[in-house]
């Protein structure tokens, strides 16, 4: 498995970021069944930056907390038996690992929703990493039984992982 993490944001996060995205991808991935290695690129980023992504690709004048662009596009979420066939293109030839996507995350954000819900930022960081990592995975929320289902996956791999409100 292979995490590329970028870190461009000023503001430094006071906590094992590193390790908390890397556990929770890989828990994921895990959690989801997924038979492949994998790769994720994960960018920290403020809310400068990340305001200026959503507003290019999801043309959303503000910041969010985290954002996901998956390379993949699922029938079913994380069924993963037509990868090879469908998506030949998405195996990096160097690693032969499945190119599953990219997080990006405000560490902004992570601050001030660890404080607006009363939980640590570890726990933040690690539920924006699961939320992200389902997105990859094909889930969505744009439904309420998708919210729903995705909202109990996010839970059991956060607690699955000890992170814990």
């Amino acid at each position: 498995m292979t995490v590329n993490i970028e870190y461009e944001a000023e503001k430094k996060l006071n906590l094992p970021w590193e390790k908390i995205i890397r556990d929770i991808v890989e828990g994921a991935l895990n959690y989801e069944s997924c038979p492949y290695e994998a790769e994720v690129n994960v960018l920290l980023t403020d809310d400068e930056g990340i305001h200026q992504v959503n507003k290019e690709y999801r043309d959303i004048d503000r910041p969010t907390d985290v954002l996901s662009f998956p390379m993949l596009e699922y029938k079913t979420p994380s069924d993963f038996e037509e990868v090879e066939e469908h998506f030949a293109d998405c195996f990096n030839p160097e690693t032969g690992e499945l190119m599953l996507g990219d997080i990006i995350i405000s560490v902004n954000k992570v601050e001030e929703q660890a404080e607006k819900y009363g939980h640590s930022m570890e726990r933040e960081l690690a539920f924006l990493t699961a939320h992200s990592m389902l997105h990859l995975c094909g889930y969505d929320h744009m439904e309420e039984d998708e919210r729903l289902l995705m909202e109990e996956k996010q839970r059991q791999i956060l607690e699955t992982m000890g992170y814990r409100r």
